[in-house]
């Protein structure tokens, strides 16, 4: 099951970093390619502003 970055995504950066796969893409809203995605939830632990959740 891979994560989802919702609409309360603030575009800080926080998760790019902390991908172990690189699966984070930049945005006004980031994403995360769900093909990519090992569901290993480390973007979600860092997120500041909770808007990381499994699919």
């Amino acid at each position: 099951m891979a994560y989802v970055i919702t609409d309360d995504c603030v575009a800080c950066g926080t998760c790019i970093g902390e991908c172990p796969v690189e699966a984070i893409s930049e945005g006004d809203i980031y994403v995360i390619d769900p093909a990519i995605c090992t569901s290993c939830g480390t973007c979600a632990d860092v997120c500041p502003s909770e808007a990381i959740h499994p699919e």
